[in-house]
């Protein structure tokens, strides 16, 4: 088979998903057309370059709607001839986007494709598509459906979390996010975006709080509680799932969970003989890819066992791994992919994650690939593991290795 190497990764800055926020002026098609355009010139390429554009979206409604894909690479400076898919994975649409590009690099359909993804959650809420899985009660009954935030409140209960550790990796994340920004640690792949005039709307990810201590969390009130402990009933529902628990601890609210934000993401991917062709050099090559299916109540657990389902197909061990990006999805995601595999705090989402700059769901995952390649170079590591839970149960993963 032929390898599949990264030869650039960019995103946008993300702006906070309320109607106040920088972005809510851009609509997703623009802002995917921006990255599409943004790599294209990054790299030098012609309008035909690549065999296709593979996007993730989550709210394909509305703006989102359609084959947004198709609609961006229109939008864009690429050729018609460029094709356009758009796929949902939920919160790994963005990286299953690079997986599925990666493996159609490696099978031998075509040499190159843009791959990424765009949420702009101020526009187009989440949850406005009406998904089966929460509303058609022959579905949701069935499989034990709760809220996310009540999975992620489950997880802390099931593993011993407490509010304190959620918090403290909140802490965490918006000290480690503050530090990499003031130290330039994303000028190389943030994009600043830019009005029809030219003039720039957004140059930096706005949804940050760096003077978050564990004073403020404390004085938060757990987000879920209320509808986990009234009707409909989602804790005494999780607790018919999982009757070894007495009750569900809440131990998640706004300040230890993602935020929600507006974004966009783009990797280029393409085999040695398309970098060669158009005088790019590699930065690293995708290793292995892969996904999984797990419990659909408890839904966030995916890290784990993707992880080690890809490690396992790789024939690797952690401790290959220099360096990991794990979505941060809600805190409990991130505690318990480090109690599971023991994995050095100071090896996890080391640039800090969604807690501190938000998670435009279906960009998140090529986001969070992209930061992983900046600090393997930046810290000379080899290997990195990319992953990220995924509603209704699922998990996917990517290893990178850097050449």
């Amino acid at each position: 088979m032929t390898d599949a190497y990264i030869y650039d990764a960019i995103r946008s800055p993300r702006g906070r998903g309320r109607k106040d926020g920088a972005l809510h002026e851009v609509t997703a098609l623009k802002l995917s057309a921006d990255m599409l355009n943004a790599i294209r010139a990054r790299g030098g390429l012609g309008p035909d370059a690549v065999e296709d554009v593979i996007w993730g979206n989550v709210t394909q409604i509305g703006e989102q709607g359609g084959c947004l894909a198709r609609s961006a690479v229109l939008a864009s400076d690429l050729g018609e001839k460029v094709p356009g898919l758009s796929i949902n994975r939920f919160c790994a649409s963005g990286l299953e986007a690079v997986n599925l590009a990666a493996n159609q690099v490696r099978a031998g359909a075509g040499a190159a494709y843009i791959a990424g993804g765009v949420e702009m959650m101020s526009r187009v809420p989440m949850s406005s598509d009406g998904a089966a899985i929460a509303v058609d009660p022959s579905l949701a009954m069935r499989q034990y459906f709760v809220p996310q935030g009540i999975s992620a409140d489950i997880i802390a209960t099931l593993h011993g979390f407490s509010r304190a550790d959620a918090d403290a990796l909140a802490v965490r994340s918006q000290q480690r996010a503050q530090a990499a920004w003031d130290a330039g640690r994303f000028d190389r792949s943030v994009v600043p975006v830019h009005d029809i005039n030219g003039l720039p709307i957004l140059e930096r990810d706005e949804h940050m709080r760096p003077g978050t201590d564990m004073a403020a969390l404390e004085a938060l009130k757990p987000a879920f509680k209320d509808i986990g402990e009234t009707m409909p009933g989602f804790d005494q529902l999780a607790l018919m799932k999982y009757p070894q628990l007495e009750r569900v601890n809440h131990i998640h609210h706004a300040g230890n969970s993602s935020g929600i934000v507006d974004g966009a993401a783009a990797v280029l991917i393409g085999s040695r003989r398309f970098g060669e062709a158009n005088g790019l050099t590699p930065r690293a090559r995708i290793r292995a890819t892969a996904k999984i299916g797990t419990d659909p109540t408890i839904m966030l657990t995916g890290p784990v066992p993707v992880t080690e389902k890809i490690l396992r197909e790789a024939g690797m061990d952690i401790a290959d791994i220099g360096l990991f990006e794990v979505n941060e999805a809600f805190a409990a995601v991130v505690l318990r992919f480090m109690q599971a595999f023991g994995a050095d705090p100071d090896r996890v989402n080391v640039n800090g994650g969604a807690i501190a700059m938000g998670h435009p769901l279906g960009a998140t995952g090529a986001m969070i690939l992209g930061t992983l390649l900046d600090e393997m170079e930046r810290a000379d590591l080899e290997t990195g593991l990319a992953t990220l839970c995924v509603a209704s149960g699922m998990g996917a993963a990517t290893i990178i290795e850097r050449v």
